[in-house]
């Protein structure tokens, strides 16, 4: 990148390339923090409401497909392994691999994605979604109420990543990303590992927990 397109780049308000990308980095760990928080809440919610009515929330959780929710996490982790290659591609400035792995991660995005909508579906047609004629004792519709909300909030934070990303991959195959600027790539970066380590608490607090035990009810 040019000196003037290097320029062109910081915003009017900063001084110089590392003030803005300094202040972007506070601003994308406070935003981090306040989702923290925010998913904090759920998962405490989970855990006192668990720990209530175990039996329910065991039995909720054989309902749980553990093969589609496995494979999930294999391709989160690995569109974390891709989006961190991006970051290190954009600081390299490599234009091809950037784009390659920018791609990449949003077709794992896309893959989840899709096999979370298909989770979904089976859900629809078991009748556990709470409030469409759900079967099962009220605790188990609680427990799949906050299956729903923990995983609908989390798909949604995908969907609007994925959003991002398309944007990202656009200016990035405009050239706009090299080792003079890439913040925008490295903020994103550090979003889409949050989403991931979201995933990855929520996969055994969700599937995991006391699997190895039969269920009680059906």
């Amino acid at each position: 990148m040019s000196n003037a397109h290097a320029h062109s780049a910081v915003a009017h308000q900063f001084d110089t390339a590392e003030q803005q990308q300094e202040a972007a980095s506070l601003g994308m760990w406070a935003f981090i923090v306040q989702e923290i928080l925010f998913f904090g809440g759920l998962f405490v919610t989970y855990i006192v409401y668990r720990s209530m009515y175990p039996v329910a929330f065991h039995d909720g959780s054989h309902h749980l497909d553990i093969t589609l929710g496995t494979f999930n996490t294999a391709v989160l982790i690995g569109s974390s392994l891709t989006m961190a290659l991006a970051v290190h591609a954009a600081q390299t400035s490599r234009k091809s691999n950037l784009v390659f792995f920018l791609v990449s991660t949003l077709v794992l995005g896309s893959v989840f994605l899709g096999v979370k909508a298909i989770e979904y579906s089976h859900k629809f047609h078991e009748h556990h979604v709470p409030g469409l004629d759900f079967h099962g004792p009220p605790q188990q519709e609680l427990f799949f109420s906050l299956y729903f909300a923990m995983t609908g909030l989390h798909a949604l934070h995908m969907i609007i990543g994925a959003g991002i990303l398309l944007v990202i991959i656009y200016q990035s195959m405009r050239g706009m990303y090299d080792s003079s600027y890439y913040t925008p790539v490295e903020m994103f970066g550090l979003y889409w590992h949050f989403v991931d380590i979201v995933w990855i608490f929520l996969f055994p607090l969700l599937y995991l927990l006391g699997r190895t035990l039969p269920a009680v009810t059906h």
